[in-house]
């Protein structure tokens, strides 16, 4: 059990400030996108002919990615490295089919006795098998679900879980307008750490994106952790009570915790660029001294034939930056 409960101490930034959660798979909150990782880190509204969104909303994925491959890897911080693939299959004019599996791997660890002695390694990472599934509605409106096999290995200690996405978007070209919403992670523990079990980290998000009517520029505000209002901050460097401990935020700094905002410019089908500001992470960050630039965001991507290829950066830990690519391959009857 120590080194269950070092592990996962490890596994969690550590700082004189920390957050109070009581969540299991959390690899599951992170961006397996470069666009959505340069727009912030999430988002469910931009529709593009990136196979790799559906990981956050189901309801993206469509006849018009048939035949579609796509892959992603991330150093995401020192020797923890995650990764995703998927492929899609259209179905007849209206639906859709996906496969995919998400990854994240931290490394390898001595196991180490009371009095410091090496007794072997040991490894830990987690993974999550995806099923995808959207119809189209009508010609704006579009449903999808995802279904999750996870599973988690730390040491000996492992555990299993299940879960769904369920999302639906609208579209509109003529405008240019976005709109979606999902409901991500619902589902629970087959199979605990220990024997008591631990949420998985469910999330409502709603999000929108606006093409600007004359400017080749995509404006997205995604909202999240609508589940959820306060999150509780504990100062390590209190020494008084519990409750003493605990940090009072501010309702603005509250409400602006549940946004995020991206900007892409995209002056052609073949190439992107964009930036992306989480305020939470930034507010999170700067409790850590990790400087004024934590939770933003920045990639880019272009198109050459039937391969996209993806690059972004995110600034989400005090002392190591992030870096994802993507590669995305196209073979069906729409690609270009």
């Amino acid at each position: 059990m120590k080194i269950f409960i070092s592990l996962l101490t490890f596994l969690i930034p550590v700082s004189l400030f920390s957050q109070n959660g009581d969540n299991v798979f959390n690899f599951l909150r992170i961006a397996t996108s470069t666009r959505a990782a340069a727009l912030g880190g999430h988002n469910i509204s931009l529709v593009v002919n990136d196979p790799n969104m559906i990981f956050h909303n189901p309801a993206l994925l469509g006849p018009e990615m048939d035949m579609s491959i796509a892959l992603s890897y991330s150093n995401y911080i020192s020797d923890i490295n995650m990764g995703s693939a998927v492929f899609t299959k259209a179905i007849h004019d209206r639906a859709a089919w996906g496969a995919g599996i998400q990854f994240m791997g931290y490394g390898d660890f001595k196991q180490t006795l009371p009095d410091n002695t090496v007794v072997g390694d040991f490894s830990a990472k987690d993974l999550a098998l995806d099923g995808f599934f959207a119809y189209d509605l009508s010609d704006r409106w579009r449903g999808g679900v995802t279904g999750k096999f996870i599973y988690s290995a730390f040491e000996s200690y492992t555990s299993v879980a299940l879960a769904v996405d369920l999302g639906v978007s609208y579209y509109n070209p003529d405008k240019g307008f976005a709109a979606a919403m999902t409901f991500k992670n619902l589902g629970g523990q087959l199979k605990a750490y220990t024997d008591e079990r631990v949420k998985i980290p469910w999330d409502i998000q709603l999000g929108i994106t606006q093409k600007l009517a004359h400017a080749p520029f995509r404006l997205s505000i995604t909202t999240l952790y609508l589940n959820k209002w306060k999150f509780e901050y504990i100062d390590e460097a209190q020494t008084d009570g519990q409750e003493d401990r605990i940090v009072k935020e501010k309702f603005g700094r509250v409400f602006f915790n549940h946004f995020i905002f991206g900007l892409d410019f995209v002056p052609s089908e073949n190439f992107w660029l964009g930036i992306g500001f989480n305020p939470k992470v930034n507010g999170d960050m700067k409790r850590t001294n990790g400087g004024g630039f934590g939770g933003f965001t920045a990639g880019g991507g272009i198109s050459i034939k039937r391969f996209d290829v993806g690059f972004s950066y995110l600034n989400y830990y005090p002392s190591a930056a992030s870096f994802m690519v993507s590669l995305s391959v196209y073979m069906g009857r729409d690609s270009f």
